[in-house]
C-alpha cells in the first residue's frame, strides 16, 4: 500500500474536495482521482460517495479513516527515529502558527533558529490557531505556535512559552473613551470588533461574560488582529486586542475592571517522535 495513496484519502475526506485536495498535494486533479481508484481497487472497497462536487465518506471510509492517519504518524515517526540517529540536524520541518504571533513573537526565534540551523529546510504555515491544532493532531503540522485552548485536545501536548495581557479598547472618539469607568453591562451595549466565534481568544472573553450573565449580541468578527486593531482605530467598535499591539497606536485602554490574557505556545503530538530540526527549533524557544 502507497503512502501516496493514503495521503490522498486523507487529503479528500479533510477537505471534502478532489480540487481541493489536489492543491494541497501540489497534484493534478486526475491524478488524484487515479491514486483514489488504485487504493479503493486494492482495499477492494469503497471510500467516497460522489454527488455531483460533493464528496462523503461512505461507512468503510469512516471507518479507515482513523487507521489511515495512524499508519502515516507511524511511517512519519520511523523517519524521524532514522533522522535523529544522525547527529546533522537537517531536514523538513512543518511549522504553524497564527499571523499574529508570527508578526509579534517569532522573528527573534526565527533569525536564531537559522542562523544556528541553516540546513533545516522550515515550511512556515500561516493560520488560525484552532485550524492549526487540529492539523498537529492530524500529523499535517509536526509542531504549531499558537494561541493555546484552554483545555488540551485530545493527543496534544502544549508548552506556554507568553503570557499575552488583553486589553479592551477604542478609539479616541468613541462614546466610551473617556469615561473614568465602564462596566461590561454599559460596554456590550456598543458595537464590537472580536474575533470569530469558536476563535480560543473569543472563548476567553465569552465565558468570562458568561460568569456574569452577560453575552456580546453586536459585533463585527475577523480573527487577524491587525485587521482588528484598524477597525477600532477607525471607530467601528471597541475591541479586544494584546497589550503588545499598542505601543505605536492611538488606541484608548478602556477602564473596565476585568483582567483578561491569553496562552501563547508550543503545541505538538503526544504519539509523534519529534525530529531533529523540531528538537533543535525548541532549543531556540523562549
Amino acid at each position: 500500500m502507497e503512502f501516496g495513496s493514503l495521503r490522498t484519502f486523507l487529503a479528500i475526506a479533510d477537505s471534502g474536495s478532489f480540487s481541493a485536495a489536489a492543491q494541497q498535494l501540489y497534484l493534478t486533479q486526475p491524478a488524484i482521482s487515479k491514486r483514489l481508484a488504485v487504493l479503493e481497487e486494492e482495499l477492494n472497497i469503497r471510500l467516497f460517495d460522489r454527488a455531483g462536487r460533493r464528496v462523503r465518506l461512505t461507512h468503510a471510509g469512516e471507518v479507515l479513516l482513523p487507521k489511515a492517519r495512524e499508519m502515516l504518524l507511524q511511517a512519519q515517526d520511523m523517519k524521524h527515529l532514522a533522522s535523529n540517529l544522525q547527529t546533522e540536524v537537517s531536514g523538513a520541518l512543518t511549522l504553524g502558527t497564527s499571523h499574529h504571533i508570527g508578526l509579534h513573537r517569532l522573528p527573534p526565534v526565527l533569525k536564531s533558529f537559522r542562523t544556528s540551523f541553516p540546513q533545516v529546510e522550515l515550511d512556515i504555515r500561516f493560520m488560525d490557531s484552532e485550524t492549526a491544532c487540529q492539523a498537529v493532531a492530524r500529523g499535517e503540522l509536526e509542531m504549531a505556535i499558537v494561541t493555546l485552548p484552554n483545555e488540551n485536545p485530545a493527543h496534544l501536548q502544549t508548552r506556554e512559552l507568553w503570557r499575552d495581557e488583553l486589553c479592551f479598547v477604542a478609539a479616541p472618539e468613541h462614546a466610551l473613551a473617556d469615561l473614568p469607568e465602564v462596566s461590561l453591562k454599559i460596554l456590550i451595549r456598543y458595537p464590537a470588533v472580536l474575533p470569530g466565534s469558536g476563535t480560543y481568544t473569543r472563548n476567553i472573553l465569552a465565558l468570562a461574560l458568561q460568569n456574569q450573565n452577560l453575552e456580546i449580541t453586536s459585533s463585527m468578527s475577523t480573527n487577524y488582529m491587525e485587521t482588528l486593531k484598524m477597525l477600532a482605530e477607525i471607530n467601528l467598535g471597541w475591541s479586544l486586542l494584546p497589550k503588545t499591539m499598542l505601543e505605536q497606536s492611538n488606541l484608548r485602554i478602556l477602564p473596565v475592571k476585568m483582567k483578561l490574557s491569553r496562552s501563547l505556545g508550543l503545541v505538538t503530538h503526544t504519539g509523534r517522535t519529534p525530529s531533529n530540526p523540531a528538537r533543535a527549533l525548541v532549543s531556540c524557544l523562549p
